[in-house]
């Protein structure tokens, strides 16, 4: 990629694995990436946070890191604030962006608040719901009806509740995962993700991906260890439809305050051809499944570039404001 001076980007830490319930997508997502720089000529090494203390990442010389880790301890705001304090750049969102995007429910909210349009939803909050109140959501949202974890990814945790019947196993299986369970109203129609990259003003959508899964079940199975699931890019959509979701999905991503890079997923009602935002990956996976790969390379982009692009974009939180205590970060 031009522009991009590899041996100024300085030791890179490409953070991996973590001690989430997706510890090993991120394996994966991280192995490809290491890969991707090393053979750019980055001075890039893996680094588990699960084995390893963060505080290393200062005392070993380390200039920036490249987080390949997914849920919770590296996509949620935690792993970020670390960095922050240790003065060390990183890719992808900040704190702030970080912390309420891995939240689906405030996420919505956000959204919501401005306008956007995102499916209808109650949430069953810290382990305080009644069998009464679960009972209840199908009367409020329609069946089917969509059960998941308020803060996981991969489709962890994540059911379509066709009965009454089933909604307590679904709901007790996601707060198995989390305290607070998201129901959400399901949108019979078709499923796409749109990526982007860059921030504020600059940020630009990647190609749509429409995702046709078996039997329409795009689970964490589906995801990552099947070939059965279709990605369609070009996407197939009218022209103007592509162009309307990704003008919504550029805004779902500013109203968050994201950067860097982000994906959004999205479903397009079948009766009347509005599209839904259902939530927003800020550590997206870079597996061999993984879709932001797969869009950059629609639009020319190749994974290893990719890499490189995502890297070359690290920053922290308080360079961007532009405050004093920047320059002693970097000089640090």
């Amino acid at each position: 990629m031009s522009g991009i001076d590899v041996k100024a980007l300085g030791k890179v830490a490409v953070l991996m694995g973590g001690r989430s319930a997706e510890r090993e997508v991120s394996l994966m997502s991280g192995s490809g990436v290491l890969q991707a720089l090393q053979s750019k000529g980055v001075k890039a090494h893996a680094f588990d946070p699960a084995e390893r203390e963060l505080c290393e990442l200062k005392r070993k010389g380390f200039k920036r890191c490249f987080i390949a880790l997914h849920g919770r301890f590296g996509e949620d705001g935690t792993v970020q604030g670390a960095l922050e304090l240790l003065g060390i750049p990183y890719t992808g969102s900040g704190v702030m962006a970080s912390a309420v995007s891995i939240d689906k429910v405030m996420t919505k909210r956000i959204w919501q608040a401005e306008g956007l349009p995102t499916p209808g939803w109650r949430l069953l909050q810290r382990g305080v719901f009644t069998r009464e109140q679960v009972r209840e959501i199908p009367d409020a949202l329609g069946l089917p009806v969509i059960v998941k974890p308020a803060r996981e990814g991969s489709s962890i945790g994540v059911a379509k509740v066709q009965g009454y019947s089933e909604m307590q196993q679904a709901v007790d299986a996601a707060a198995a995962l989390d305290p607070d369970v998201l129901c959400e109203q399901f949108i019979a129609g078709e499923e796409v993700t749109c990526p982007v990259l860059g921030s504020g003003d600059s940020a630009r959508a990647l190609p749509v991906i429409r995702i046709v899964a078996p039997e329409g079940n795009y689970d964490y199975q589906n995801k990552y260890f099947t070939d059965d699931t279709k990605y369609l890019v070009p996407c197939g959509l009218p022209e103007g439809e592509e162009a309307a979701i990704q003008e919504l999905v550029l805004k779902a991503y500013r109203v968050l305050g994201c950067r860097g890079w982000g994906r959004v997923d999205v479903m397009i009602d079948a009766a009347t051809r509005k599209p839904w935002l259902l939530e927003i990956n800020t550590s997206p996976g870079m597996t061999g499944h993984s879709l932001v790969p797969m869009s950059a390379r629609a639009a020319g982009i190749s994974y290893e570039d990719l890499c490189l692009q995502l890297l070359a974009s690290a920053a922290l939180d308080h360079e961007r404001g532009g405050q004093a205590s920047a320059k002693e970060g970097a000089a640090e």
